[in-house]
């Protein structure tokens, strides 16, 4: 679709139901869908299913994050993640929602570019993922100072590489959300820019009512929260409607003093050696430990199956790594690593395979790992 229908009151007036993405086949007939936007994702299982929010549901979300923002009609969203991500779906709601500027990053993603585009567009606040910040860093671009703040979500953005972002003038900002909340849950607040760079604690907007489970697991209630999913069932699409006021998700994260600290998701969860391991957890480390030079997705650690350990850890480089660093910072983790998170030798590979918006493939990973015989 075309983003700039975005900032049309017509649209958010229409009860049709749009798929943001190539949706086959045909969208069920039921009243549930009726002015839903979906979403396509994935479950544990790697089924694909399609979250369906209301226009409500997406409207109070933008309103919530241009609140906490402190954005205005006088501001500038840019554009730059695609409309069939609810990250970028959100931004077009976020202008139509504040009565501001719309500006489109229409071209293929390139750093200098887009700096470019910023200064020229007079953009005041944008969003990106961490793959798109890393990018700038390692450009060493200026920020243009009409930028007043980044938001960056999908995923997690290292404390160096925020660091070296906001030494270069880009206000980047930690978030934390999902698909099935409209986007945000949690968002750092401007505020935040005086301080030097940390991905959490994240202040949880004012619309959520957020409790941890003896699991440490997330529930979330609030307006923003989704109708239901879209999945294959029967031969064909159906649409299952969300059957209670709160949302349990997959993701370990900690309370407190109103914000939230993710730790990662439940289902990334390995036994090693009968321990369970968070293997995001050992790639954080493994990015302080190199002080920031080695970027995170450009690396992964793969937990493949194990007859006797349950399962082994392998680092996964990018063949374009430096291999003295990489040796080097191995050897650091080494030093102080229990036998459960030990690490077998380095694999590389000419490129980690990745999604449209830099998310790792980590079952893809796993897959070509033990197919070349790692496990």
């Amino acid at each position: 679709m075309d983003a700039a229908l975005l900032t049309s009151e017509a649209f958010w007036k229409s009860s049709e139901p749009l798929a943001a993405g190539g949706f086959s086949g045909e969208l069920p007939d039921d009243e549930g869908l009726s002015g839903c936007v979906l979403f396509e994702t994935s479950g544990s299982s790697g089924t694909p299913k399609w979250v369906a929010l209301s226009k409500s549901a997406l409207l109070a979300s933008a309103a919530a994050v241009n609140g906490h923002l402190q954005v205005t009609a006088g501001s500038c969203w840019g554009l730059a993640l695609p409309l069939h991500h609810v990250g970028g779906f959100g931004v077009g709601a976020r202008a139509f929602n504040a009565g501001c500027r719309l500006e489109i990053f229409g071209k293929r993603w390139e750093a200098g570019a887009f700096r470019e585009w910023l200064a020229q567009s007079q953009v005041t606040h944008t969003s990106l993922v961490p793959t798109q910040v890393h990018d700038l860093v390692t450009a060493n671009l200026q920020a243009p100072e009409t930028l007043q703040v980044i938001v960056v979500g999908g995923g997690h953005l290292d404390a160096p590489t925020g660091q070296a972002a906001r030494d270069l003038g880009w206000p980047v900002l930690a978030s934390y959300g999902m698909t099935e909340a409209a986007s945000q849950i949690a968002t750092q607040t401007p505020d935040h820019l005086k301080c030097p760079y940390q991905p959490a604690p994240i202040p949880i907007l004012p619309i959520w009512t957020a409790e941890v489970t003896t699991e440490e697991l997330l529930r979330i209630s609030g307006p923003a929260l989704f109708s239901g999913y879209v999945m294959m069932a029967g031969g064909g699409w159906r649409f299952f409607p969300r059957e209670n006021e709160w949302h349990l998700t997959s993701d370990r994260v900690v309370l407190g003093n109103g914000e939230i600290t993710p730790l990662g998701r439940a289902d990334m969860l390995v036994k090693v050696l009968g321990e369970l391991v968070d293997p995001e957890a050992i790639e954080r480390e493994l990015v302080i430990l190199s002080a920031g030079k080695l970027l995170a997705g450009t690396f992964a650690i793969v937990a493949l199956p194990d007859e006797r350990a349950g399962n082994v850890l392998v680092p996964v480089f990018e063949s374009a790594c430096d291999a003295s660093l990489v040796e080097s910072t191995l050897s650091s983790y080494a030093k102080n690593a229990p036998g459960f998170r030990r690490l077998r030798p380095a694999a590389f590979v000419r490129e980690i395979p990745r999604g449209s918006l830099g998310k790792l493939l980590r079952k893809d990973l796993a897959a070509a790992l033990a197919k070349k015989g790692y496990a």
